[in-house]
């Protein structure tokens, strides 16, 4: 197995404490399911070091007497799952919104996202042995063994959510346990959702009447409109990121690549949260015309990303590639970042533009 100083060595690294860091574009777009040494990394505390043989999960809650769970346990006291997914973090393109005014936060392009067989054991079946009866208003509210700014990172899920057949607690990433980085040995995979809420190196699952407390769920990932800053931002009435909002990407060609006159073929990624992709359109001239892409999706993996394919006549000059997505609500892209542009750089869903050169 590579070492982590390796496999760091393959990525864009924007920070080292805490290590964040993603792959290049072409790469993402090199296979359906993404190599697990090339999947993003996002962490906003220290990278734990785990013992499989002593560590435990605790339950509790309103949950009757609670449980107390090894690895093991897991693996034998409950069905084993496999979900595809795509996870994304709320700041993916945020370099995007960079260029219309500051924002806060790693300037990821687009490739803080990825896809990955997932398994381990159904959240809901846990909950369920614990004493959980029917979904209601409650929240599950989970911790970590990772700390940031001195305390455990936390975050919570709506119990509807935490119950639904696709949530996980996943021990395993493509077929092997999860790398040190990307949570191991045990995180929750919560398809649909924002990263930050599958969080890694669990350690508590809580099952409470409100959501978790902790700054990185009362405090951050808010969604603000465009006149808030630092300075006026009120956590209390920001929107508070879970499902994540209809996107694409073109991953090839590279932005400033230099191509051929004629036929030239672009690819690229595009999601919708908890809908389909039904349509995505590129463009050569920066949206004045569009072509509609070919569409690649695993019909059994809901919460998994589209894969698109177009081949554009391009002739010699400069061109502003484009690209958006529709989902199945009939939903598109707004045009521009300035649309989207908020403090904190989160949720960049505008077209994806680059520039290349034709010869």
């Amino acid at each position: 197995m590579s070492s982590l100083s390796e496999r760091k060595a393959r990525l864009i690294v924007h920070g080292d404490d805490p290590y964040n860091a993603e792959p290049p574009l072409d790469r993402l777009r090199a296979a359906y399911r993404t190599a697990t040494r090339d999947f993003y990394v996002r962490s906003h505390g220290d990278l734990p070091d785990l013992d499989p043989d002593t560590w435990r999960l605790i339950v509790e809650g309103d949950v009757g007497p609670g449980m107390q769970l090894s690895l093991r346990d897991l693996r034998t006291r409950f069905p084993e799952v496999t979900v595809t997914a795509t996870m994304q973090c709320a700041g993916n393109r945020r370099a995007d919104m960079r260029a219309v005014a500051p924002v806060s936060g790693d300037p990821w392009d687009g490739g803080a996202i990825g896809t990955a067989d997932w398994t381990g054991v159904r959240l809901g079946d846990l909950l369920s042995e614990a004493g959980i009866r029917g979904a209601d208003h409650r929240h599950v509210a989970f911790e970590s063994h990772d700390r940031v700014e001195g305390q455990p990172y936390g975050v919570s899920i709506p119990l509807a959510k935490a119950l639904a057949p696709e949530t996980l607690l996943a021990y395993a990433m493509n077929g092997d346990p999860l790398l040190r980085e990307h949570g191991f040995p045990l995180r929750a995979v919560v398809p649909g959702y924002a990263g930050v809420r599958s969080p890694k190196w669990l350690r508590r699952i809580t099952v409470q009447d409100r959501p978790s407390d902790n700054p990185i769920q009362a405090g951050d990932y808010k969604l603000y409109p465009p006149d808030v800053t630092t300075e006026t931002a009120d956590p209390t009435r920001g929107h508070t990121i879970d499902v994540m909002p209809l996107n694409a990407a073109i991953c090839e060609p590279a932005r400033g690549a230099a191509l051929r006159a004629g036929p030239n073929r672009i690819r690229g990624y595009a999601l919708a949260g908890d809908r389909a992709v039904v349509r995505v359109d590129v463009s050569g001239d920066g949206g004045r015309s569009w072509a509609q892409a070919a569409l690649e999706h695993d019909p059994g993996a809901p919460f998994a990303w589209t894969f698109w394919t177009v081949d554009l006549d391009l002739p010699p000059g400069e061109h502003e590639l484009a690209v958006r997505a529709w989902d199945s609500a009939g939903q598109t892209q707004p045009a521009l970042p300035d649309d989207v542009w908020n403090h904190k750089g989160y949720l960049c869903t505008c077209w994806h533009r680059l520039r290349v050169s034709v010869t």
